[in-house]
């Protein structure tokens, strides 16, 4: 980046819901109460994930990753905009900038082919169940799990780096809450339109092999179940597997909306409030989705809870 944007370049303004400050105190109230919700849930996942032996399992494993992933993700965005809707001064450092554009991009690419991983998860669970241990083997799991990280945030290193070395001319004004690629393309004071593609076509990629993994997945699960001749026998294979469509349909349905459309079609307030969907929304209700009718889950929370009481 140019010295204007770099040595001499002090930090950004986010912009956020300034326009609109009658919004601010109502949005505040709400989203701390989400977030402590989402704080909540995530990390009683996580805890009875490795509390219960019951569910020390591949499902559950990549569970718990996801739940950890979402806990960071509205860890690195939340908080800073719950301190700007209650302060006028919304600005944000260069370094500050960097960090959490690198790291919100990291954890949703991470988790956007997770989704992908869990779909063959129970793919395998439902249709290869003689060979389950062997494909979902727990060092299998940790490798794979440590192999998403990794794609994930060299995806996120490369778009960051690409994006702060645009020059800004001295623009510093975001029109968003946080910073996000699409708002920062717009204080660029060049050409972006190989920038523009460059980022659809990475998009693309990410989305495009867990979609096709999840296609397959769930393909193959369908089949499956079209042969279980129980009634009870189907509504069990679709118990387990609705809650991870059901979060796949909210996180790809905003992220393509975010960085799939073309840029003159792209609203920022309509993106604003897409954003928020998926920095809070997605995050506090996955733990919802995936235990509302989950009994492995709640016969575990049960347990945590007897046993607490039991101890006094």
């Amino acid at each position: 980046m140019e010295q204007k944007n770099g040595s001499s370049f002090t930090g950004f303004i986010l912009l956020g819901f300034s326009d609109r400050p009658q919004l601010e105190l109502v949005l505040f109230v709400v989203l701390l109460i989400f977030y402590l919700f989402t704080l909540l849930g995530n990390t009683t996942i996580i805890a009875l994930a490795q509390l219960d032996p019951h569910l020390q399992t591949p499902m559950y494993f990549f569970l718990s990753n996801l739940s950890f992933l979402d806990l960071c993700y509205t860890t690195s965005t939340v908080p800073q905009l719950l301190v700007h809707l209650r302060r006028a001064d919304k600005s944000i450092s260069f370094g500050g900038c960097v960090a959490q554009l690198f790291i919100s991009l990291g954890l949703g690419c991470t988790e956007c082919l997770l989704l992908g991983v869990m779909a063959f998860d129970r793919y395998a669970a439902i249709c290869k169940p003689l060979q389950y241990t062997v494909i979902m083997h727990p060092h299998l799991c940790a490798l794979m799990a440590s192999a998403l990280w990794f794609f994930g945030f060299g995806n996120s290193l490369l778009q960051t780096v690409l994006i702060f070395l645009l020059p800004l001319c001295g623009r510093n004004k975001i029109d968003h809450f946080l910073c996000e690629i699409p708002a920062l393309l717009k204080l660029a004071c060049v050409d972006t339109t190989m920038n523009e593609s460059e980022l659809f076509f990475a998009s693309v990629i990410i989305l495009l092999i867990p979609v096709a993994l999840i296609i397959f997945s769930y393909g193959q699960i369908v089949r499956a179940v079209l042969r279980i001749k129980s009634s009870a026998g189907q509504r069990k294979v679709f118990g387990t597997c609705g809650s991870h469509i059901t979060v796949v349909s909210l996180f790809y349905g905003t992220a393509i909306y975010a960085y799939l459309q073309p840029s003159n079609n792209y609203s920022q307030d309509q993106g604003k409030f897409v954003s928020l969907f998926y920095t809070i929304v997605t995050p506090m209700v996955s733990p919802v989705i995936y235990t509302l009718r989950n009994k492995d889950v709640t016969g575990a929370m049960k347990k945590v809870l007897c046993r607490g009481q039991d101890s006094r």
